[in-house]
């Protein structure tokens, strides 16, 4: 008989399998429940041979099991109003599932099945490679979407982390069964694994029916994986022209990983700066100000060893160099001046109240809750990550500032539209 460990705080309650498979849950007053299977493995962890190998994994999982063929997979959940879904990033995988409550065991033996039973049947390979190229050239045709996978590719040129996830058409037409078993022998491992659930289920009737389809017994493990970390960081800048109405912009620079201590500050300075309120300082002096551009936004992405930011801006060629200059004036201000106690009690209550908003979708906490546990093996509640966001500084805000907003590190891609079509078009 299998037996697994449990342990709780005010909020989250947690279980580990005899199997190493992690287990959160989060009990909430809602009809519906919302479930994940997170797998530490994304496309960072492929080899050069293998680019766009864990994507497509993503994909192939659905296309028949042991037990079920592709269109029972989907009709097991859908059928009953709910929904199966999957997507990959740079460093994990997830399967998930959102339905109402009483159909959380089909729920949790569907994506069992899914995980470990997929046998990848080889006609439906072939057809699924060419919806992933089709897939590919999709995303080449989207502006505001291919410039950050060449911006990244810039930031971490040579490194596993500057390769786009969806791989390349030559590359992927190329892949095998083989292929992909010997990527899941190697990467698929329990102590990689975690599953998350939020929904109005008991704790206890969770760890029993994840005990019954998961605590299955792993007869041939691979080793938890080493990442290659990024290291030498070289600035560098692009211009490539387009046929395009708008030109677009990414600048930004390294910045902190999952680990670092500064990543809360750097969290508040980048909601500060471009998050998704109105009042966000590059909306206000860009958009709002001077009119130059309908989109503009900074981003913050943490990873296990480094971490990126970045500035995203699209306008007409001359507005595009107005709305530069303007972006170098504010970052400068964020470096040159220490914040005041006003602006800093702002700048945290915003962040506060913004991620109590993002927890009021509960698929979204699942995601944040199920991807924290898989890299730190515990969750803070709001209130622990509140008090993180009121011990911030303005002394560690203006180190932060000099260190990641240092406009002379920065690496900057422009996609540059072409005005004689522009003025063809219009």
């Amino acid at each position: 008989m299998y037996l697994c460990s449990m342990k709780t705080n005010h909020e989250y309650n947690f279980a580990e399998l005899t199997n190493g498979i992690r287990l959160i849950h989060k009990r909430s007053n809602t009809q519906i429940v919302h479930l994940g299977f997170f797998i530490n493995v994304g496309s960072r962890d492929e080899t050069e041979q293998e680019h766009g190998l864990a994507h497509f994994i993503e994909h192939v999982v659905f296309k028949g099991t042991t037990k079920r063929k592709s269109y029972q997979i989907f009709n097991c959940i859908e059928n009953v109003g709910g929904d199966l879904n999957a997507f990959t990033t740079k460093e994990d995988t997830c399967i998930h599932a959102s339905f109402t409550k009483e159909y959380f065991e089909r729920a949790a033996e569907l994506i069992s099945d899914v995980a470990f039973n997929s046998i990848f049947p080889e006609q439906e390979l072939a057809k699924e490679k060419d919806i992933i190229v089709d897939e590919i050239f999709y995303y080449k045709d989207i502006p505001e979407e291919l410039i950050f996978d060449e911006f990244e590719e810039m930031m971490f040129a040579g490194h596993p982390l500057g390769r786009n996830i969806l791989g390349n058409p030559s590359r992927i037409q190329k892949f095998t069964k083989s292929d992909i078993d010997k990527f899941i022998k190697k990467n698929y491992t329990p102590q990689n694994m975690l599953i998350s659930v939020v929904g109005d289920i008991e704790f206890s009737k969770v760890v029993k029916i994840i005990k019954k389809y998961y605590e299955k017994e792993f007869f041939e493990t691979g080793k938890a994986h080493k990442r290659k970390s990024f290291k030498n960081y070289n600035s560098t800048s692009n211009v490539i022209p387009k046929k395009i109405f708008q030109s677009h912009c990414v600048m930004g620079n390294v910045a902190y990983s999952h680990f670092s201590k500064h990543k809360v500050g750097l969290t508040l300075l980048n909601n500060l700066l471009g998050g998704s309120a109105s009042n966000a300082i590059l909306n206000m002096a860009v958009r709002e100000k001077h009119g130059l551009t309908y989109n503009i936004e900074s981003n913050y992405a943490p990873y296990f060893d480094t971490g990126i930011f970045s500035i995203y801006v699209s306008a007409d060629n001359d507005s595009l160099e107005k709305a530069v200059h303007i972006i170098g004036k504010e970052l400068k201000k964020l470096r040159d001046m220490k914040m005041g106690s006003l602006q800093l009690s702002r700048a945290k209550h915003q962040l506060i109240g913004n991620l109590a908003l993002s927890f009021e979708s509960k698929i979204a906490e699942m995601f944040s809750v199920g991807k924290t546990c898989l890299i730190f093996n515990q969750v803070d509640t709001i209130e622990d990550i509140n008090k993180k966001i009121e011990r911030i500084t303005a002394e560690e805000l203006l180190h932060i500032s000099n260190e990641i907003f240092d406009t002379n590190r920065f690496t900057q891609l422009i996609y540059q539209s072409n005005e004689s079509y522009r003025t063809e078009d219009t």
